[in-house]
């Protein structure tokens, strides 16, 4: 008589042991632990914080591109995008709707830095996945280049293009899984910081979430600040844990 295999309710500790890391994934970790560490002990050193400065402006560059790409989807025409050497930056644009593009700079680049840090799992010896994480970051570096207003956002992003190109052919493109990473921790941690530091310390006075308060008046900058910080907490949270779970299972390892 056949075997009829009835299905099992996923338990507790089902949830637990796929999300228990592999060997690999395990150096993974690790490597994204010490890579926060490091940009939090740079960021604050004199000299040695200069060494984070083109990831920085790349940072800023993912924030602007933010904008951009939600003012595109909501028809807006975008004239130009510039980052200047303080760290700071703009994006002009005609039409689109304000309130999905002013959040956008902010959740945008977290989100962009978690997917990164979800790419950066793959452990396989093809790399797919870490060559498509490449490649988008490409084509939005490129976008950036069409849009740029300034000779530093092209400088910029010609020189990651050459990161990239040159990655790709160093050692089987094994160098991509630690840059990707790197841009991910990077970005989210960016991110994550202005977000405290603009909004809800309040070291600026105009903001993307002060001009968002203005569109909805319900909450004021702070709280909106705040709001925006969770969902970055979230973005980054299940960038980790998509990637414990989906290349645990590519892998084939239970």
């Amino acid at each position: 008589m056949p075997v009829i295999l009835e299905p099992r309710a996923v338990t507790g500790q089902d949830v637990v042991d796929r999300l228990r890391p592999t060997p690999e994934q395990r150096i993974t970790l690790i490597i994204i632990g010490a890579y926060a560490l490091a940009i939090l002990i740079l960021w604050h050193l004199p000299v040695l914080k200069i060494i984070l400065y083109p990831f920085k402006l790349l940072t800023v560059a993912l924030h602007e591109f933010s904008h951009a790409a939600a003012g595109c989807c909501t028809g807006a025409s975008i004239e130009s995008i510039q980052i200047d050497p303080d760290e700071g930056g703009a994006t002009r644009m005609r039409g689109g709707m304000s309130c999905c593009t002013l959040p956008a700079g902010y959740l945008g680049s977290s989100l962009i830095g978690a997917i990164f840090i979800f790419c950066g799992f793959d452990d396989t010896d093809n790399r797919i996945v870490l060559k498509v994480a490449s490649i988008v970051l490409g084509i939005i570096l490129i976008a950036l280049l069409y849009w740029a207003k300034n000779w530093l956002l092209r400088g910029l992003t010609i020189f990651f293009v050459g990161v990239i190109v040159l990655l790709w052919f160093i050692n089987k493109g094994v160098g991509l899984k630690y840059f990707v990473l790197f841009v991910g921790v990077m970005s989210c941690l960016y991110s994550l910081w202005d977000i405290m530091d603009d909004l809800v310390f309040r070291k600026v006075n105009e903001s993307d979430a002060s001009r968002f308060a203005k569109e909805c008046k319900c909450c004021p900058s702070q709280i909106w600040g705040i709001i925006w910080l969770i969902i970055s907490f979230f973005f980054l949270g299940i960038g980790v844990l998509a990637g414990l779970l989906v290349f645990k299972q590519h892998n084939g390892q239970t």
